[in-house]
């Protein structure tokens, strides 16, 4: 009798685990880091970046732009996201002694309707850039250099969405 009840808990414990998962997948998307059959290991499988080059004089400033494509078939989160526990796209550039960064503007989101969200999501799709004004320090010398930076995104589909990753990016600079 004992050996019963034990396995009738036990075959409970299961059938209620399945249960429970099989809601969970319909409530909203997986964050994976395991490949699926179709998708991505990792969203910098689908995201592309690149930055544009840019002339600049000593003590003024000039607009860098920053090209996101996000392969067809998926999205990126915009900034802000539209919730606070998504992964917004995130530019990171740091100050050097040659060229600090004044302000990151980042594109309009387009707002999209998935299945596994409760409203409207803020996404970008397709080729966008963010656009980055520059200055240049009054000291700055003359020359090429490359300022180096980090693009934070997550990818995700209409059903999933894939681990985030970072993507390095390099701004060409030449100093008159």
């Amino acid at each position: 009798m004992r050996k019963n009840k034990i396995c009738f808990l036990i075959l409970l414990l299961v059938v209620s685990s399945s249960c429970n998962s099989q809601k969970d997948k319909s409530a909203s998307p997986t964050n994976s880091t395991t490949p699926t059959s179709q998708g991505p290991k990792n969203s910098i499988e689908v995201v592309k970046v690149r930055a544009l080059p840019v002339e600049i004089k000593p003590n003024e400033t000039a607009e860098a732009l920053v090209e996101v494509t996000v392969q067809s078939g998926y999205h990126i989160n915009a900034n802000p996201a539209t919730f606070n526990y998504l992964i917004a796209t995130d530019l990171q550039l740091p100050t050097t002694s040659e060229v600090s960064v004044n302000f990151i503007v980042y594109p309009t989101a387009l707002t999209k309707s998935f299945p596994f969200a409760e409203k409207p999501l803020a996404v970008y799709e397709g080729t966008t850039n963010i656009k980055v004004q520059l200055k240049a320090a009054k000291t700055a010398k003359p020359g090429t250099q490359n300022l180096l930076g980090k693009l934070r995104v997550q990818a995700c589909d209409d059903q999933v969405c894939y681990a985030p990753g970072t993507l390095e990016l390099s701004i060409p600079l030449s100093i008159k």
